[in-house]
């Protein structure tokens, strides 16, 4: 003998067990002593981030790869803002912005690309996930080592450093297309 169970709880299931969740987190977070106005406020940015994303996977066509990129910036901007919040490194923005836009967009359509088998979503959002953490790369570099952005530099050995790694770019994409253009 088999028993369904109605609809009406099968909907308040998932509810329920959020606030069940919920309620163990603050909990647990009175518990240890956990400052959860001080660490916590950005989950009121990473939350609906992380709602809006799942709503773009119940959807389809264009509208959901638009909710699916919007939410993913909102959630990256709400995880960046935790990273700062707990390690006081507010400077970052200069180049963490990056991750936001467009690194963020990019996954965001790699993941509702490939769950919804669209192969032309996932490489646009592959080149702009490419895009965006070159971006960040070059940008922590530049703030971070060059600058010192963050009380930590280079100083001059960091201009040279640059200098010598342009110039091996410099010399190797021309011998790596001086390859292409011999055959």
């Amino acid at each position: 003998m088999t028993t369904s169970i109605p609809t009406q709880q099968k909907s308040s299931l998932p509810l329920g067990a959020a606030l069940i969740a919920l309620g163990f987190f603050l909990l647990i977070a009175q518990l240890i002593d956990f400052d959860l106005g001080y660490y916590g406020w950005p989950l009121f940015i990473i939350i609906p981030g992380v709602l809006l994303f799942l709503a773009a996977l119940g959807s389809s066509g264009s509208a959901g790869e638009g909710l699916a990129a919007f939410g993913s910036v909102v959630t990256a901007t709400g995880l960046l803002l935790f990273y700062q919040n707990a390690a006081n490194h507010f400077e970052s923005w200069a180049y963490a912005w990056a991750l936001v836009a467009p690194t963020s967009v990019g996954l965001g359509q790699i993941i509702f690309g490939s769950l919804k088998k669209q192969p032309h979503i996932v490489k646009t959002g592959r080149n702009l996930l490419s895009i965006g953490l070159v971006l960040f790369l070059i940008g922590a570099v530049f703030f971070e080592l060059i600058i010192g952005l963050s009380g930590f530099r280079l100083g001059g050995f960091g201009w040279a450093i640059l200098l010598i790694a342009a110039g091996i770019i410099v010399i190797f994409s021309g011998i790596t297309s001086g390859r292409k253009d011999s055959e």
